[in-house]
């Protein structure tokens, strides 16, 4: 290997490696992030390191260019396969590997592939991948002769999944892994669950035949909510390109969002851990706080981004958080990751275990009005100082209560209005929320005040 290579900047996320097949993502680019990351994993005195890879065309290339670039370094790769994300942070537990590492392009287009990274229990995120690319660029490796070994753990983990089912009202279940990495791990999950399951999608294909791979999207869902009417099923679970994201629908074809399903999960966390801390990110609904205190939990909200919020779930030592993309984290009983097919496991019981139904519980939530994720472009730069501008506007203000973890979420007594700057993209990011249509106007007339006065075009809100 020649020293020193440059990635492109772009690639380099907040969460993750992210690129262009063939643009701004090539094997040389995948070669050089994987000898880097290597080296720091050697370097904070890791010998070993878990590898798996996604269903796209690409990743099983990647995934040997990972092997050799990793065993350069010294390091013991435990390759584990094709699977889902969940799956590979599953097999850093079994086999105590000091880091992992995932070949994938999670629920983006076919074209897009990267890595997904965790060191020492903890996620790879920020800084540390800027530090990755400048020690690409360097050349700076470590050096040494490594292993490999094969295992094919998509058994163990199947088994894992099951066995925290506590069911015992038999549901019928329609599932749609969208032609994504879980699509087997279904099949297994699913021949051992009880009731009736209908699968669908379950081919692993990286093109993505029937539909984008990603459930928060509900044109994504409409395959799934057909199945759900026609076979008369209980739910529908769909699940992202990876299988770290879930999307639920209920037997009326009801989109529930990632903090409804959120605060579901909780009722079994919280009757077994009364008064714990549950975490959402700062773009979830009032129903997420007010849920969670009715049931006698402590309500925090966190940074948005998966990396954070395992983060401060670990911090914290909470038993549960998710964020309204549908990233649901357990550490009640599991391992403190995201992992849409436990979410699944653990949805399911939580209705096997009464007699209301999924969409009976959805209905009796509190019931607000609110905008879509309004996102608009706004430069790298230019994006945090509009942040830092509203800041400085708002501070004082009467009536008002400003939660700054992450942007700006404006609490009133008319609802709240949220401005953030993306981490992955030259955008901002707004959502207004409130009981009443008018709230709602006054709100959204606000947001709109504020980016004006910033020089920023506000995005159509109707």
């Amino acid at each position: 290997m020649s020293r020193g290579h440059k990635i492109h900047p772009s690639i380099l996320r907040a969460y993750d490696i992210r690129g262009v097949v063939g643009d701004t993502l090539r094997g040389r680019d995948i070669e050089f992030a994987a000898r880097a990351f290597g080296s720091m994993v050697t370097e904070a005195g890791g010998k070993s390191i878990a590898l798996g890879y996604d269903g796209r065309l690409h990743s099983p290339d990647f995934e040997v260019i990972s092997v050799n670039a990793l065993k350069e370094c010294g390091l013991s790769v435990f390759r584990v396969g094709l699977g889902p994300s969940p799956m590979l942070y599953f097999a850093s537990h079994l086999f105590h590997a000091d880091a992992a590492l995932m070949i994938t392009g999670s629920h983006n287009p076919p074209d897009h592939n990267g890595m997904k990274m965790s060191l020492k229990g903890e996620p790879f995120f920020g800084e540390n991948i800027q530090r990755l690319g400048a020690r690409a660029k360097s050349g700076e490796f470590v050096d040494g002769k490594g292993s490999e070994e094969t295992h094919d753990i998509r058994q163990a983990y199947a088994d894992r999944l099951i066995m925290d089912y506590y069911g015992t009202r038999k549901l019928k279940v329609a599932w749609d892994p969208g032609n994504g990495a879980a699509g087997e791990i279904t099949e297994l999950l699913t021949s051992k669950l009880p009731g009736e399951h209908i699968l669908i999608n379950t081919k692993i294909d990286g093109t993505f035949p029937t539909h984008h791979p990603d459930p928060t999207v509900e044109t994504n869902l409409e395959e799934l909510k057909i199945v759900v009417k026609n076979q008369r099923c209980d739910l529908g679970i769909a699940f992202d390109g990876d299988g770290d994201r879930l999307g639920v629908i209920d037997s009326t074809g009801t989109v529930l969002w990632g903090d409804q399903i959120l605060v579901i999960l909780a009722r079994d966390v919280l009757a077994d851990q009364p008064g714990a801390t549950i975490i959402g990110d700062v773009k979830t609904s009032q129903v997420f706080q007010d849920e969670i205190t009715r049931l006698g939990g402590k309500p925090i909200l966190w940074k948005t981004g998966h990396s954070h919020i395992k983060q401060k779930l670990a911090e914290l030592g909470a038993p549960l958080a998710g964020e309204m993309s549908a990233h649901i984290f357990f550490r009640h009983r599991y391992y403190g990751y995201d992992d849409a097919l436990y979410s699944a496991v653990r949805l399911i019981s939580t209705l096997a275990c009464g007699e209301e139904t999924l969409a009976d519980i959805r209905a009796s939530l509190p019931h607000y009005i609110n905008t879509p994720e309004l996102r608009f472009a706004c430069s790298d730069q230019r994006k945090f100082e509009v942040i830092e501008e509203v800041k400085d506007r708002l501070h004082g203000r009467p009536k008002i209560h400003v939660n700054n973890i992450d942007g700006v979420r404006v609490e009133s007594s008319e609802g709240w209005w949220l401005l953030r700057a993306s981490n992955t993209q030259p955008v901002l990011v707004a959502r207004c929320e409130s009981e009443t249509l008018s709230g709602l106007e006054y709100l959204k007339a606000e947001l709109v005040l504020q980016l004006r006065e910033s020089g920023v075009e506000p995005p159509d809100m109707d």
